[in-house]
């Protein structure tokens, strides 16, 4: 097997034994879960404010509920943090946590190692 082949299997190998803790496993159980992370992540990225709202619009084929059940469970896992915002507290900002921050880069950079 070539070793670029080998190195993708071990890493693969390797999340799936930690899939039960790891956010990556959270965040494909579905694809809502995925394109949360992927709204919530490019949110941070590109520095913008995210409310909870105007993720839940952003789902797409998702209900509200489903949405804010999602949500609510990625913040209770730690991956997610809701902050109010000073001009109105009734608005609640979301941003991924500090580990979760550190997991996702961290996941980044081995995949582009394995592709080169």
């Amino acid at each position: 097997m070539p070793k670029d082949k080998k190195t993708l299997l071990n890493f693969w190998e390797d999340q799936m034994r930690q899939s039960h803790t790891s956010s990556n496993y959270f965040f494909r159980k579905s694809p809502s879960h995925y394109h949360m992370m992927l709204l919530v992540m490019s949110a941070y990225k590109e520095n913008k404010k995210l409310s909870v709202e105007q993720l839940k619009t952003k789902l797409f084929k998702t209900s509200r509920p489903k949405s804010a059940l999602i949500i609510n469970e990625a913040c209770e896992k730690g991956f997610f943090l809701l902050e109010k915002t000073s001009t109105d507290q009734r608005i609640k900002n979301i941003k991924p946590s500090d580990s979760f921050i550190k997991e996702f880069n961290e996941y980044l950079t081995t995949l582009k190692n394995i592709s080169y």
